[in-house]
């Protein structure tokens, strides 16, 4: 099926172990330029917009789907490239549709933010996009729904100390920033298990000076914080004591899309699987700004590992996907 084949060209640009298309790159220009290519191949009028999103729309673009084609540093080669060939392919079946291949999503869905400002939204969308979890690999399920995306906020907090001499300042009376931001990071873990279907992840920790026989006088930590609504994610942020550096409020899907797809799902008799995403994405842009949104998990295996080179989803899945995205955007149009 061409789909793997065209997961295979994108995935081998740069020539390195992993995904190597990093937003702003030349690996994302080279990934948007196929998609060009192949969009043209499948009779669809291209156009590429002011924050360089890629577009191709048929005679009929009421529905639109699609997905991004950067990546993280040594990616995996289904993150944002499935939902982008598996819609080119869908939209090429179906005859009627526009597919979006949008930039930077990694950095906080830039590209999509910026074309939603534009304001000439679509009727509806749909994303396929591999689930990034275990829950379907765990429940046999080669597919789910997504029944809303998380809210996600992210920041910094910063604990102060006294820099000293690690070998001759006694242990009683040090000020260690570290262990005090040691304390915290528990407590992000403790604070996270307390909130039902939320969690949070120190990811940074910045020790300064940084020496190995200096008792550090200044820690910064990251926290990035998720939650499935607002209200649990306003009580998560203020139980953490985060000050927002970024924000995404939580977003549902919309039923109308939604339907779509269960009917499809359905109609091959495949369990109905709803799940939320604990993961942003380009759909969670739209959806906040109005348009009626659905997305498509494909099982993850490998225990749903992601944005590694060990991400992995099997043909059979994938080629299901494709074919129950082709038939929900025929019953849309």
């Amino acid at each position: 099926m061409r789909v793997h084949e065209r997961l295979d060209e994108l995935y081998a640009i740069g020539g390195r172990v992993g995904a190597d298309r990093v937003a702003g790159t030349e690996g994302e220009d080279r990934a948007h330029g196929l998609a060009a290519g192949w969009m043209r191949e499948a009779g669809l009028e291209v156009e590429v917009d002011e924050a360089g999103n890629l577009i191709g729309r048929s005679s009929e673009p009421s529905v639109w789907t699609g997905s991004h084609l950067d990546s993280v540093p040594f990616g995996g080669k289904f993150d944002g490239a499935l939902g982008v060939v598996a819609a080119i392919e869908a939209v090429e079946r179906v005859g009627k549709g526009a597919v979006a291949v949008f930039r930077d999503e990694e950095r906080g869905c830039v590209g999509s933010s910026a074309f939603v400002a534009r304001g000439a939204l679509p009727e509806c969308f749909l994303e396929v996009h591999i689930e990034q979890g275990p829950v379907l690999e765990r429940a046999g399920a080669p597919l789910g729904l997504a029944m809303g995306i998380v809210g996600i906020v992210r920041g910094e907090r910063t604990f102060e100390g006294h820099v000293g001499h690690a070998g001759t300042v006694p242990m009683l009376g040090r000020l260690d920033a570290l262990v005090a931001a040691a304390v915290y990071i528990l407590q992000v873990r403790d604070i996270a298990t307390a909130v039902d279907g939320a969690v949070a992840t120190v990811g940074v920790v910045d020790v300064e000076p940084g020496a190995v026989n200096v008792i550090p006088g200044r820690v910064r930590v990251s926290v990035d914080a998720r939650a499935p609504d607002r209200e649990r994610l306003d009580r998560l942020v203020a139980e953490l004591g985060l000050r927002a550096d970024f924000r995404l409020e939580p977003v549902p899907m919309a039923e109308e899309p939604i339907g779509a797809l269960r009917a499809e799902l359905q109609e091959r008799g495949l369990p109905i699987v709803e799940l939320p995403s604990g993961a942003g994405h380009d759909a969670a842009t739209l959806a906040g700004a109005g348009v009626p949104t659905a997305m498509l998990f494909v099982r993850s295996l490998n225990g749903g590992i992601s944005h590694s080179p060990q991400e992995e989803s099997s043909a059979e899945d994938v080629e299901l996907a494709v074919d129950v995205l082709a038939g929900a955007l025929a019953r849309l149009t």
